[in-house]
């Protein structure tokens, strides 16, 4: 019963998380639209937007099974994937909210398909730290769209990817991995300090070997969709 409520609790909070993540886009999507003069929902008809996500949310759904550990920067339960791209893309045309639906469909279906081996850990983490990305990256995108933008704004969401992933991992998810798959916490700390000397609690492990990792994961994530940007811009900018 303990097991039952602790999951049950989990749940809970990651929905709220997700919940509050969702709003933070939304509102910021209205001002967008209220600075642009733009509507999000006027640029594309419903089923093409449904067909563009689904399209997208399938694509990121198979980029997540090429993915590979860094084993320099952080153990190998992280793994760098390509799934963002696409989801950067997708927001990229339909604006933040898309972006997080996109993430949130994206791990579902792999839950759906895979199973979870984190107890469903690691499926939020994915989400939320996928969320810190594209989320401020899309925002800042949709202000202005012009190639200069799109890079300042994978910046921009590769630096919120980056310290939100140090925060949450070190205040959250790390606690509630350990809480529900019962593996004690100084294990982490254990298999950090192999890879560097200078981890020796849960936040020096969280900023020495999560924020690189993330960092890295972003930085490639951000290449790869700068290096479409000229292809896709018309595209982007609904000038079909």
């Amino acid at each position: 019963m303990q097991i039952v409520k602790e999951n049950i609790v989990f749940l809970a909070v990651s929905i709220a998380i997700s919940a509050a993540v969702y709003l933070c886009a939304f509102l910021f999507q209205k001002v967008i639209e209220k600075y642009s003069g733009r509507k999000f929902a006027a640029e594309k008809t419903k089923v093409n937007r449904l067909v563009i996500l689904a399209m997208f949310t399938a694509i990121s759904v198979i980029l997540m099974y090429v993915d590979f550990p860094l084993p320099f920067l952080a153990p190998s339960f992280y793994k760098v994937d390509f799934s963002e791209v696409p989801i950067l893309i997708g927001a990229f045309m339909l604006g933040p909210c898309a972006g997080v639906i996109m993430e949130a469909l994206k791990n579902l279906l792999m839950l759906v398909v895979k199973g979870t081996s984190t107890a469903f850990v690691g499926e939020f983490a994915n989400f939320i730290v996928g969320c810190f990305l594209v989320v401020p990256a899309a925002v800042v995108y949709h202000f202005h769209r012009t190639k200069r933008q799109a890079i300042v704004s994978l910046i921009v969401g590769s630096v919120f990817m980056t310290a939100g992933g140090v925060l949450l991992n070190a205040v959250y998810l790390l606690p509630k991995y350990s809480e529900l798959y019962g593996i004690p916490v100084a294990s982490f700390i254990g298999m950090g300090s192999a890879i560097n000397a200078g981890v020796n609690d849960i936040y020096s492990f969280a900023a020495i070997c999560v924020g690189p990792f993330n960092l890295l994961k972003a930085g490639i994530v951000s290449v790869i969709v700068a290096l479409l940007y000229p292809h896709l811009s018309r595209i982007l900018k609904g000038n079909h």
